[in-house]
């Protein structure tokens, strides 16, 4: 697969975006009575609402952890291309 510069930055840009959001995210929900099942934040057993949440949050960094790595790879990819003078179009990613 070719993967152009703008496509890679792009990616990379994906990557940084979420582990820019997910972490307040997972502060704000960790910080919900909802999350608790005294009603009162850290205090008894975590219910549903915080254990669903913790799963989309962990299932969202992997997934941009692993779409930031791919858009690091294409650029790598790109600059070994040049340093051997080959187009971008003639190397797969």
């Amino acid at each position: 697969m070719v993967l152009s510069r703008g496509w890679s930055f792009f990616l990379v840009g994906v990557g940084f975006w979420t582990w820019a959001i997910w972490p307040r995210f997972a502060v704000a929900i960790w910080n919900d009575p909802r999350a608790w099942s005294t009603g009162t934040v850290g205090e008894g057993d975590g219910t549903g609402f915080l254990w669903i949440h913790a799963l989309l949050i962990a299932a969202s960094l992997t997934i941009g952890t692993t779409v930031g790595a791919l858009g690091v790879r294409g650029l790598l990819a790109q600059r070994r291309a040049r340093n051997r003078g080959v187009s971008a179009s003639d190397q797969a990613v």
